[in-house]
């Protein structure tokens, strides 16, 4: 948890200054309001509702606090980093200049800002919560305000979710009643944004090459498409505003990236299609974890996608950092763990300098989770809900067994079925 700006007391001081001169930094005062706060049309009424509350119940401090949606050492991290920092100095701005308005004597609301999660990957309600409660409980604050627009992860909004969510903890839960933005508005910033032109023109092109570029029924369907693709899914499927020169970099280097991913699927046909039809080698079907430095989103996203379309190799999950790929053969494993993908979607969001990190085998970030070469126990089955081998020896050793009889089951299969296999 990194602190972007302790925040200031009513005097012009830093808050929470002891006045010790050996402390390097002053730590955020405890007890208050905790106020998760997003750029968002309804933030600036937000934080006004948040001062009228601190005032008029008492909250000795008002935590305006940015969950991140990125992780440390992520590319592009610093960057996210500092945009949500300048979000965090506009929202203090505006609660201290609230609080100097206030009529009489101003109210002793000391506001401290923080930047916390970014130390791990955050997927979902549930993760944010976690991140919120530890930082509520570390500072002494029991009640959060929640902006109505609230969207921690860019795209969807999760507000009903994440107060469901925080119902599970002790934290007291209060929306705040500010005016939400009309459909006709909401509507309208969508479609003029620059998200919405990106999608627009990326689904006209698409729509043509697939269709008759010179042919006019196609041009008005492809636009009546492109449009309708573009109000619904440019803030689900764009995770970040358009901008120059990155996306057109981006664009670029994706160009560069799409002969690099058709030779690798060709290149793994044939390394799958010898194992199938020269049955002296082997089929070693196995479940692997890959935590990999791709940033999330549309970056992970690509990333997952691009290992899937490669024969023998399936992306089952992305859970965190980590993606859970099943692997046909050896061959496929091991170009998995030597990062030839993860590369090549590091250079294409993020340019020459990313792609030249580490591979998961060097940063010995990859384990093997079945098979006699296994490496790390399977988390998968515990996670959804099964018994993992803390929980129950025997029905962990049951389990092992029957994994092992499954993949000599299906190599055999592989073997007698070599278009089922070669699917995968």
């Amino acid at each position: 948890m990194a602190d972007t700006d302790a925040g200031s007391d009513p005097t012009g001081g830093e808050a929470g200054d002891s006045g010790d001169p050996e402390s390097d930094s002053p730590s955020a005062p405890t007890g208050g309001l905790v106020v998760p706060v997003e750029p968002t049309p309804t933030l600036r009424a937000t934080v006004a509702y948040a001062v009228e509350a601190a005032a008029d119940n008492g909250f000795s401090t008002i935590h305006l606090v940015e969950i991140a949606s990125w992780r440390s050492g992520d590319p592009d991290a610093d960057d996210r980093a500092s945009a949500a920092e300048r979000v965090l100095e506009r929202a203090e701005a505006w609660a201290n200049s609230d609080l100097d308005d206030f009529d009489g004597e101003r109210p002793s609301v000391t506001i401290a800002t923080n930047l916390i999660g970014a130390d791990e990957y955050l997927f979902g309600p549930d993760d944010y919560v976690q991140v919120l409660a530890a930082y509520a409980e570390e500072h002494g604050a029991d009640t959060v305000l929640l902006d109505p627009e609230y969207t921690p992860v860019g795209n969807t909004t999760l507000l009903q979710p994440l107060e469901f969510a925080l119902s599970n903890t002790s934290l007291s839960v209060e929306t705040a009643p500010v005016t939400r933005p009309t459909r006709r508005e909401r509507l309208r910033s969508e479609a003029t944004g620059k998200r919405f032109v990106a999608m627009f023109g990326f689904s006209l092109a698409f729509y043509l090459v697939l269709g008759d570029p010179f042919y006019w029924f196609d041009w008005v369907t492809g636009i009546a498409t492109a449009a309708i693709v573009s109000i619904t899914l440019s803030r689900v499927s764009i995770d970040a505003e358009p901008a120059i020169p990155r996306t057109p970099m981006r664009v670029f280097r994706g160009l560069i990236y799409v002969p690099i991913l058709l030779f690798e699927i060709v290149k793994a046909n044939v390394e799958v299609a010898r194992v199938i039809l020269d049955p002296r080698l082997p089929i070693e079907p196995t479940m692997n974890r890959m935590r990999v430095i791709v940033g999330s989103g549309l970056p992970l996203m690509t990333l997952a996608n691009s290992i899937t379309l490669t024969p023998g190799t399936l992306t089952v999950r992305a859970r965190d950092s980590d993606l859970y790929v099943h692997s046909l053969i050896p061959a496929s494993r091991d170009g998995l763990f030597d990062g030839s993908l993860e590369r090549w979607t590091r250079f294409v969001y993020y340019g020459r300098s990313s792609a030249r990190l580490p591979t998961p085998r060097e940063r010995d970030d990859c384990a093997i989770l079945q098979g006699p070469d296994a490496t790390e126990e399977l988390p998968i089955a515990a996670a959804d809900g099964g018994t993992s081998s803390a929980d129950g020896g025997g029905s962990s050793a049951a389990a092992d067994s029957a994994v092992a009889s499954g993949d000599e089951k299906r190599a055999d299969r592989g073997k007698r079925g070599a278009a089922e296999v070669a699917d995968e």
